[in-house]
Formats: C-alpha cells, structure tokens, sequence
C-alpha cells in the first residue's frame, strides 16, 4: 500500500507561524530619517552699547527710624498707627512700668538710708574734732572718724547715682519719637511682651527724600557716588533732579541686586512711597562697541555659555564656547568665543546636537516696507 505523510493540525499551525515571521522580518522597513529641523539664523555684528537705563523705585525718607523700647516689659498701650503724622517727643507707646516705679522706690529709700548714715558719721567726726582741739583724744581718732565720713559720703553718692539710673529705667517705659515724621509700619501690639531694643514702630522722618532702586550686578560698577540722573515721579507725572547718594556694598540674597539710594533735589519733595523712574547714564566701557546677541541664542551648560554657529558648506551646526560680560536690555554682551560675520541659530538652541544638519528658516510672507 502506498505510504502516507499526515501532518497533525498542531504541526501545521507551528510551522505557519514560522513562515509568517520570516516573511516579516523580510519585508521590515528601515526608520524613517530624522527630519531636517529649520533654524533662523542671525549675522554677528558690533553694535553701540546702550548706556541710558532706567530704573523703577519708591520713595522713601531718607532717614528711617525703627524705634524701640530701651528696657523690656508688658506693651500695655499704643498711641499711634501706621500712617499717623507724629511729632518729636510725642508719646507713641507705653509699657507697664510698675516693676519700674517700685525699684525707683527702693533706690530713693536706699538714698535716705545712706543720706542718715552720712549724717551720723559727719556728727561724729565733728564732736571727736572738738574733742581733739580740747586734747582729750588723739589725732588718730580723729582720723578714723575722718574716714567714716568719707566712706559714708561716698556711700551716699553711689545711692544717689543707681537711684538716678533707676528713675531713668521707669521712664523708658515709655516710647518718644525721636523727630517729627509719619509713622509707616508698626511691629508689636498690645499684650505683647517686648524685649529692649526690639522694634515697635518706624519711623519716617520729615525732610529729605530718596528714591530707592534696585540696580543689577551688571550695572553697578558703572554707577559713580554723586552721579547727576533724572527722576521721574509716575503719580504726578513730573521730572525731577537726583543724586546718587549711597550704593549697597552687598548683593540682595534673593534677587542679586544692589540697593542705590538717589537723594532727590529741591524743595518740594515726593509724597512718601510714590512710584518713581530713575534715568541715569552708565559710566563709559572700555570700548564704545560690544558684540550683542538675544538671550535665546546663548545656551547655559553646565557653567559655560555656548552659541551654535551654521556651517553654510555643509549645512550643520557646530557648538562654540563665548564668554558672557554681562546684559543690555534684553541682550547678551560677549566678549570672546565670536567674530563679526557668523551666522549664529537665534533660538531653539537647547534641541540642537553637535553636526546636526539643518536647514534656514524661510519666512511664508516676506516682510514688506511699511
């Protein structure tokens, strides 16, 4: 009988599935190409610093007083508020000074107690000189009785010096101002137990104004003491004569910045916390002119600034390390790492590789003269 070749159903299906995968795996495509990303492209040139600024600020008095407490104590009341026009030696808030006045008590019955006892000794010392002139003692008595009224005396002064200091503490229970102004902040409030020296109040002095402005590291090197600039004060709308009159010698930790106080001329002084514009002038640089680029083309990593320059021959781009000197406006002066001529990308420099091909940008509508 002929012989027969039976292939059982699940041999079939296993040998199926094998075939199929070959003819898969044989007809897979190849990725796709990364597609050529567009960049536009900017020509570095020099350009003219720009040494106008301007800054915004407040106005503050030029003197600011945090008053407080010279003793410690119970705040039983406060007279004033924030806003509130005082004058010099008015009364702004008072602590309980009852433990004051009875130590003031204490020192004054001390003085009484020293006062008798100098008293006694003086008495003393005058009836043994009589006796002495009469020759019924000798003059080293009389010297011992010399001495206790010298020690009582002296006994009697030093009462009189703490019972003084005393009646000095009792009166710091109550907080004068130191010179006529507005009151612009206070810091304890009634109850509360203060300790001395903590502030209460501020004080804003009449007289002389500032206009605060905060000035960027960049800048503050190029800012000179007495340096004439223009204020303008945005509620009034008005221009105004200053002098720069103090500049901070320490960065600000949150923001970087330094504090320049700007003392503003003339008589007619600001009202207090007014919105004002400082236009001032930078000290001259080195060089008039200075390589600029946006602040999207430079690249921060890792410390370093970089700049992708486009290699027109072969259409990629290539990293190139700069040297930041500081910021004009919304640009980055460069000192080193460029030359005038290169095609720099102007943005999305943070999804760009190193000989990575690209192509320019080519605006859809041409711009047109207006």
């Amino acid at each position: 009988m002929p012989s027969f070749f039976v292939v059982r159903p699940i041999q079939g299906l296993f040998v199926g599935a094998v075939v199929l995968g070959l003819l898969t795996a044989c007809s897979r495509q190849a990725p796709a190409p990364e597609p050529i990303r567009a960049v536009k492209l900017i020509e570095v040139g020099a350009h003219a610093l720009n040494t106008e600024v301007e800054y915004a600020g407040e106005v503050r008095a030029q003197i600011e007083s945090r008053l407080g407490f010279q003793v410690a104590g119970k705040l039983v009341q406060r007279f004033v508020n924030a806003g509130d026009v005082v004058r010099k030696g008015q009364v702004l808030a008072e602590l309980d000074g009852q433990d004051y006045a009875l130590a003031a008590q204490a020192a004054q019955a001390q003085v009484a107690a020293a006062k008798t006892q100098r008293d006694l000794a003086k008495a003393d010392w005058e009836r043994f000189s009589a006796l002495k002139n009469q020759g019924f003692i000798s003059g080293v008595e009389l010297d011992r009785r010399r001495a206790n009224l010298q020690s009582a005396q002296a006994q009697l002064e030093q009462a009189q010096a703490q019972a003084s200091a005393q009646s000095n503490q009792s009166g710091y229970t109550r907080l004068l101002a130191s010179a006529a102004g507005v009151i612009t902040s206070v810091q304890a409030e009634p109850g509360q137990v203060v300790a001395a020296g903590a502030p209460v109040v501020q004080l804003a002095h009449d007289g002389a104004r500032d206009v605060v402005v905060a000035v960027p590291e960049t800048a503050r090197s190029h800012i000179k003491l007495g340096q004439i600039v223009q204020v303008r004060i945005w509620s009034q709308d008005r221009l105004l004569e200053g002098t720069v009159r103090e500049l901070g010698a320490s960065a600000d930790p949150v923001t970087r910045t330094y504090a320049a106080k700007v003392k503003v001329q003339g008589a007619d002084q600001p009202a207090l916390g007014a919105t004002a514009y400082v236009r001032m002038h930078l000290a001259e640089k080195a060089s008039d002119d200075a390589i600029k680029l946006p602040s999207t083309a430079v690249l921060d990593q890792g410390g370093s600034s970089t700049v992708w320059e486009f290699d027109a021959s072969t259409s990629t781009v290539h990293a190139r390390k700069v040297e930041v000197a500081g910021v004009d406006g919304n640009e980055i002066l460069i000192t080193a790492g460029v030359q005038p001529g290169m095609q720099l990308v102007a943005a999305g420099t943070h999804v760009l590789t190193e000989g990575q091909k690209v192509s320019v940008y080519q605006p859809r509508y041409p711009e047109t003269a207006r």
